[in-house]
């Protein structure tokens, strides 16, 4: 039996467990938000949808059928992965969670919470250069070294890998785009240059499990799980950059100026 199929007992049933929690805890908390915002202002129910959906996303990826496949099959694995560690983050992030818990929260409360996103480590974590490495430098680790394996045999150490390829996927999306207030929000040409190396760090990581498939994965495997993460890879990557792009283009424009605002000079009616 290949090695990554050696699973610690209880781990599968420990990875359910925290995901469920996780997943229901995360599903609670928004629906309050939005009822604690109720009375105040209208909520987009784009945003709802997109959160909903990217729990959705992580759940398919940490329970049921497909988790319980990407034990044994590489490519199942690589699906998890993409929907776990790219397209949930994207679309929790462009759900604007940091935003509906500022209207939801006292007027006191919102600006304590204000206070800790401004201090200095979500302004150093939250950097797209240090995110950035934490996503890509995570992966790299995962894969090229023994952590592959360890976190197929460890249920400890499963749950820390999936948790981290989350978090770390929405640490990196929400640097770049997303409509919550960032503490550390770059310049559009560093995040631009901070995505291009992402995708390139991504993208020569498949090309490198293409060719070097991880011990007790058989090549087949690895070349289609490869291929899969280098194009549905590409998918999401590109979906960021239009979004760079967009709210690029959005705060450059320039704004029209009411017409009721516009004072008229006299004797130029």
């Amino acid at each position: 039996m290949p090695p990554h199929h050696h699973v610690a007992t209880g781990g599968p049933a420990l990875l359910t467990v925290v995901a469920v929690v996780a997943l229901a805890l995360g599903a609670a908390a928004y629906a309050a938000g939005l009822r604690a915002t109720r009375s105040r202002s209208r909520w987009p129910v784009r945003r709802t949808l997109s959160w909903y959906a990217g729990l959705a996303c992580a759940g398919v990826a940490t329970v049921g059928p497909l988790a319980e496949a990407s034990r044994s099959s590489f490519t199942a694995h690589m699906v998890g992965h993409v929907l776990l560690g790219m397209l949930a983050p994207l679309l929790l992030v462009l759900a604007a969670p940091v935003s509906l818990l500022l209207r939801a929260l006292p007027p006191a409360r919102a600006r304590r919470v204000s206070a800790v996103l401004r201090s200095p480590v979500p302004r150093v974590v939250g950097h797209p250069v240090v995110a950035g490495l934490l996503d890509a430098g995570g992966l790299w680790l995962l894969y090229t070294t023994g952590l592959f394996h360890l976190a197929h045999s460890s249920a400890v150490v499963g749950v820390v890998v999936h948790a981290h390829v989350l978090l770390a996927g929405w640490l990196f999306t929400a640097s770049l785009v997303g409509p919550d207030p960032h503490p550390s929000r770059a310049s559009f040409r560093v995040r631009a240059g901070v995505l291009v190396a992402f995708v390139a760090a991504h993208s020569v990581l498949a090309k490198w499990l293409y060719a070097h498939p991880p011990a007790g994965v058989s090549p087949a495997d690895a070349r289609t799980g490869a291929q899969l993460m280098y194009y549905a890879g590409d998918v999401v990557d590109v979906t960021l950059m239009v979004l760079l792009v967009a709210g690029w283009y959005a705060a450059m424009r320039p704004r029209e100026i009411p017409a009721a605002c516009v004072r008229t000079r006299p004797g130029l009616a």
